[in-house]
């Protein structure tokens, strides 16, 4: 096995408490860069997957080139100071809320999860995914420039500088029962793609 991917491993081994060998990936995949990796950050170039996982933790500046996949796994939070170059998937996870600094280069996937709010300087440049999460209201200025789904929320109000690139899903949620699609639509104008109720 190559260090890089020992590496990897020992970390995997060290929270899990399970030795793995080389024909155990735990359906991990990533492509690593060992000439970039410093104490400080560990630095993935292609996706991780860790779905449905025991691992309860992920270093800290961890640095992501593809997508991080941690549906149904343990992890209850990410670490600061991280980037994922293509999709976060946190659905079904036990994960509260996000860390400040998050930077996510595709789609957001919060479906089914514990998060309550968004942190102020979440960055997302793909869709938005808070279905049947508890998330209650959106921070102001919030940009999705793909899809923004909220279907089986809790949330109660959309701010009005609300942007979003594509459709707006509010079916099954507080809003959906208070207001009619033509109320919505004044209330948020810069929705693109249709909205549901």
């Amino acid at each position: 096995m190559k260090p890089n991917l020992i590496k990897i491993f020992k970390f995997i081994e060290d929270k899990t408490g399970k030795k793995l060998n080389s024909k155990q990936s735990f359906r991990l995949k990533l492509f690593h860069d060992p000439s970039s990796m410093t104490k400080e950050e560990l630095d993935i170039k292609g996706d991780l997957i860790l779905s449905n996982t025991q691992i309860k933790s992920l270093p800290d500046n961890l640095k992501v080139g593809g997508s991080l996949y941690l549906d149904g796994s343990k992890i209850e939070s990410l670490p600061d100071g991280l980037t994922v170059g293509g999709d976060l998937d946190l659905n079904g996870s036990k994960i509260q809320s996000l860390p400040n600094g998050l930077t996510v280069k595709g789609n957001l996937d919060l479906f089914d999860t514990l998060i309550k709010s968004l942190p102020n300087d979440l960055r997302v440049r793909g869709s938005l995914y808070l279905d049947y999460s508890k998330i209650k209201l959106l921070r102001n200025d919030l940009t999705v420039k793909g899809n923004l789904g909220l279907s089986g929320s809790k949330i109660e109000s959309l701010p009005n500088d609300l942007t979003v690139g594509g459709y707006l899903d509010l079916e099954n949620t507080p809003i959906s029962k208070k207001y009619t699609k033509e109320e919505i639509k004044k209330m948020v104008p810069k929705v693109k793609g249709s909205i549901y109720i």
